[in-house]
């Protein structure tokens, strides 16, 4: 089997980062599953595996309901690490059924699609602001002056967090989704501890104040949410807001940014979208699928999987190449092309099984509204500097997208 690298696959070289898909479509032609040194995972490339994988019970996000460190054989996280550890460990995301289950479906009491509903127009409002401040303004980045504020606005805003309050929220959530990455240092692993210490510390606060007062917040609702004598706790409260906040704004801040730069090389697909608005719900879906925020997604091996001939054993992880499985041609017809008008389109961005996207209804409403309101107040937006990739390859974005008004 030829080495990974000479397939192209390289995800600390910055050639790659710029532009995976090639090398995606080595790996698939090259097989089905590869062992991949430098991080000890199986790759998984195909999206018919991915799509099967996020489905099957063999596989956990966790492995710790059913092993302890030395029984899956491995070695237990430095003792350092453990506030990122307590507090990503019990986020749903990270958890398996029965703990999952019972989270999932006591959030779900209070994140409800009526809540995202109501929210509608609190984001179409939003949206218009800063669409309208950046014409004012004659341009500027579109990361920082639209991206990022409307879903940290619209999180914050759910989980009633107060705007005098909300400046530390992108910076503890970047510091905390660092741990995301392959291999990460341990300078980003200090950055992951720190900011865990200091937003679940705010966030205990927060919870208190909410049981002496509740609200119509999503915080308030997760301390009444309960059944059949089930409630959350409070680290369960404390990581699920934290989840919610970093899942429900990263991939809504790089499918903007993202996306948008897709639509700037793709002139034709943006005259298309700017011609016709009704195009922009097909759009969002082919904008995540053509260049995917979440590039990869990790299980656990619990008990031994068997992948066209090769034996994954117990206590193995799989990496599922999300980028890579949105880009197959047994699936998506021409995948290396953008286009707006396809509607045959089931990428797996949000993921799939149980673990699939709670926020995806939300994400979707404010890819919406950011895009409607972009085409509307800056219909002559354009590229005015060709943007720098940000260093990650697990979370794809830009450092910024510098934009201009004609």
């Amino acid at each position: 089997m030829a080495a990974l690298s000479d397939l192209g696959f390289d995800p600390w070289d910055p050639a790659f980062l710029t532009d995976p898909y090639p090398a995606y479509a080595e790996l698939r032609a090259q097989g089905r599953v590869h062992w991949f040194e430098p991080t000890n995972q199986w790759l998984v490339p195909h999206h018919a595996d991915v799509s099967a994988l996020l489905r099957d019970r063999r596989l956990g996000r966790t492995y710790q309901h059913r092993f302890t460190h030395e029984e899956f054989g491995r070695t237990a996280p430095p003792p350092e690490y453990e506030p990122f550890h307590t507090l990503n460990d019990h986020g749903m995301l990270d958890l398996e059924p029965p703990d999952h289950t019972r989270i999932r479906r006591l959030v779900s009491k209070a994140f409800t699609p009526r809540t995202v509903e109501r929210l509608k127009p609190y984001v179409r409002g939003l949206a218009d602001e800063l669409a309208s401040a950046l014409v004012a303004a004659g341009g500027g980045d579109l990361l920082k002056d639209v991206a990022e504020p409307l879903p940290v606005a619209v999180i914050a805003e759910m989980l009633g967090i107060p705007e005098s309050d909300r400046a530390p929220l992108r910076p503890w959530s970047a510091d905390i989704c660092g741990m995301y990455e392959l291999n990460p240092s341990k300078e980003t692993a200090a950055k992951a501890v720190r900011a865990s210490v200091e937003f679940s510390d705010y966030l205990r606060d927060l919870i208190a104040a909410r049981r002496k007062e509740p609200g119509e917040d999503l915080v308030s609702g997760l301390i009444e949410a309960h059944d059949e004598g089930d409630r959350l706790t409070e680290q369960e409260m404390i990581s699920t807001c934290v989840l919610l906040l970093n899942a429900g704004h990263e991939a809504t801040v790089n499918a903007t940014v993202n996306g948008w730069y897709a639509l700037f090389r793709n002139p034709s697909q943006l005259a298309l979208l700017r011609a016709d608005h009704t195009l922009i719900p097909s759009a969002i879906e082919e904008l995540m699928r053509h260049d995917t925020p979440l590039q990869l997604f990790e299980r656990w091996v619990l008990d031994d999987i068997e992948i066209a001939g090769t034996t994954i054993p117990r206590g193995a992880e799989i990496a599922m190449l999300f980028g890579s499985a949105n880009h197959d041609d047994a699936v998506f017809a021409n995948p290396s092309a953008l286009d707006l008008t396809r509607t045959d389109n089931p990428h797996i961005s949000f993921s799939a099984g149980i673990h699939y996207c709670i926020g995806a209804p939300l994400a979707r409403i404010e890819l919406a509204a950011s895009m409607g309101a972009l085409l509307e107040r800056a219909p002559t937006l354009r590229l005015a500097a060709e943007p720098e990739r940000k260093p990650n390859f697990v979370i794809r974005g830009l450092e910024g997208l510098a934009v201009e008004v004609g």
